[in-house]
């Protein structure tokens, strides 16, 4: 079983340096240019502003994306475009797991439950 690795590419882009006023149709108008968009999630909160995974519906459109898009000047932010990783994102997910459990163990070795 293949894993995607971090770099390798696929339908699914991560960007990131936005500008936090774009708006849906603005993203859509400027990733659409490389091919059919499956969908676009732009980050709202706080700590996810900037950034957005767009998903191509075709993997040749997605890498012409990361190609012409990474360095794009793009309302005077230069733009970060990467090919997303799940496998990465699974490290995270096990990571932060993790974490909460080690958060519950400290809770109960100091009786603040």
């Amino acid at each position: 079983m293949s894993h995607k690795q971090a770099g390798q590419p696929n339908n699914i882009l991560f960007v990131k340096n936005l500008p936090y006023e774009s708006t849906s149709d603005e993203l859509y108008e400027l990733f659409g240019r490389f091919g059919a968009v499956r969908q676009i999630r732009a980050g709202s909160e706080k700590d996810t502003r900037g950034t957005a995974f767009v998903v191509y519906e075709d993997i040749d459109d997605a890498t012409e994306a990361v190609k012409t898009l990474s360095g794009f000047n793009y309302k005077n932010r230069y733009l970060v475009a990467l090919f997303h990783s799940l496998e990465q994102m699974d490290k995270t997910a096990e990571n932060l797991e993790a974490r909460r459990a080690k958060l519950e163990e400290l809770k109960k070795e100091h009786g603040l439950e």
